[in-house]
């Protein structure tokens, strides 16, 4: 007894000074923590908006599941893009300079803070989305809810409702993720902060400093965990309104970087999916899920493209 006792002392204090150490650092990282972008009211909180270029075509970026820092993620990509368009990031609640708030992600929810967010920064529809990831499946929705809000999509390895039907969520293991993101541990892990826009993208090194500081306040949040436990219902919720009939150009990556699925298979569903439409294509990459970090520049070619043909 007295030995277990000495080990749970132990743990208590380790986990004491590795929570106090998080607090003295994000207290330091607090500098770089000023917004990116435009902060709007949208139900009594805060929402981050970016906003670059003047063109008269609106792209707006909608990051994927988990992404801390959606504003520095798609930056590789929509650098080469906003001389010639106008851009938008908003970053969703819980992630990057938004508030992070305990409230439903079901996808009505989600897609009535984007618009909110959007209008509030003075932006107008029609926009062409640029969906990273899980946010396919409000790009999808947005599509069908409000189609003449939406005049493309460009799907930046996105996700389709089929993705879903018998992918495994581990919540209880997020939820342990967000409780050790909260007390620091994440700290411990080497590299853990280093994600493939800093890596592989184009941003400066304070950029780079910016986009860790998020990271060790933005991970696994509450907000995020509970767009997880919804997205089985969002997607059963795209899937039953069917195909949104816009322009769409998909670009596919080869599954690797955490998807969960094989090669095949992560790109065999996403081409069933839009072979029930009218006016859409893909383009297969070579490259991890997050292809606009990797092929930025292949990416931003063939978008100019495949607008100026619409």
């Amino acid at each position: 007894m007295k030995l277990f006792l000495i080990i749970i002392a132990i743990i208590i204090i380790l986990i004491l000074a590795i929570y106090v150490n998080h607090r003295i650092r994000l207290i330091k990282e607090a500098k770089f923590l000023s917004p990116l972008g435009e902060i709007v009211q949208v139900d009594g909180n805060n929402l981050s908006v970016y906003t670059e270029g003047d063109g008269e075509t609106t792209l707006i970026f909608m990051s994927g599941a988990g992404t801390s820092s959606p504003i520095l993620d798609f930056k590789s990509l929509y650098s080469c893009l906003s001389d010639k368009y106008k851009i938008a990031v908003v970053e969703k609640f819980g992630y990057g300079f938004s508030d992070v708030v305990d409230k439903s992600r079901d996808i009505d929810s989600m897609l009535e803070d984007t618009i909110a967010a959007l209008t509030a920064a003075g932006l107008n529809a029609p926009y062409v989305l640029c969906p990273h990831s899980m946010s396919g499946l409000e790009a999808l929705y947005w599509a069908q809810k409000y189609p003449d809000e939406v005049s493309a999509i460009i799907g930046l390895d996105m996700a389709v409702p089929s993705y879903y039907e018998n992918m495994q969520i581990n919540l209880p293991l997020m939820r342990i993720s967000s409780f050790a993101a909260k007390i620091g541990v994440t700290r411990l892990i080497p590299g853990i902060s280093e994600s493939d826009a800093i890596i592989n993208g184009t941003l400066t090194d304070t950029e780079k400093e910016i986009y860790k500081a998020v990271f060790y306040s933005r991970t696994a949040t509450v907000t995020m965990i509970n767009e997880c436990e919804s997205v089985k219902a969002n997607a059963k919720k795209v899937q039953d309104m069917g195909i949104p009939q816009v322009p769409m150009l998909l670009f596919i990556s080869d599954g690797s970087g955490g998807t969960g699925f094989d090669k095949e298979t992560w790109c065999r569903i996403p081409k069933e999916y839009i072979a029930q439409a009218d006016n859409a294509k893909y383009i297969e990459l070579d490259c991890p899920h997050y292809v606009h970090d990797y092929e930025y520049k292949k990416i931003s070619e063939n978008i100019i493209q495949f607008l100026l043909n619409q």
